[in-house]
């Protein structure tokens, strides 16, 4: 066999394990990213319940708010809202607060998003987005998001009160 068939039968060799290698990759990189959906989704069942419970105890802490949960094309999570009238010299004036608190839907990004949207009096005072890399995202860490975010909520609103 001639020095050329060799160097031919080795690049047809590294051909097909360059083949073999893609399709092992491409295996590998599904089964990853069906891995990052099903961690999206524990992280996301979890994390909703907990700021599902922050809010109903903000809620028990501040008569006047509705709580109502939210599932929809945005994220899940929960909101609470209020509307107070103030009373000035011959005028009334209506009064809106809320905090809504979401865990966005998977991407492929490979994120998990907290988005925020806080409301005091008519004021904008939250308005944010926490992320974590789903390769690094745990439970412990999203739940002191979620947790700093309704406190900064409580603080602000007890402020304004």
């Amino acid at each position: 066999m001639s020095d050329f068939e060799e160097r031919l039968q080795r690049a047809i060799q590294r051909g097909q394990q360059a083949r073999l290698a893609d399709s092992a990759s491409a295996e590998a990189d599904a089964a990853s990213e069906e891995e990052l959906r099903m961690k999206h989704s524990h992280l996301r069942s979890e994390l909703t319940e907990h700021i599902e419970g922050c809010l109903q105890k903000l809620y028990e802490h501040f008569p006047g708010f509705d709580y109502s949960t939210v599932l929809n094309e945005k994220g899940w999570g929960a909101r609470i809202t209020r509307e107070d009238i103030k009373l000035g010299r011959g005028t009334a004036r209506n009064e809106y607060s809320r905090l809504e608190i979401l865990v966005r839907p998977f991407s492929d990004l490979h994120i998990l998003e907290i988005s925020t949207k806080g409301t005091l009096r008519n004021r904008e005072s939250l308005n944010r987005s926490n992320y974590r890399f789903l390769k690094e995202a745990t439970l412990p860490d999203l739940t002191q998001i979620v947790d700093g975010i309704v406190l900064e909520f409580a603080e602000q609103f007890s402020a304004n009160a």
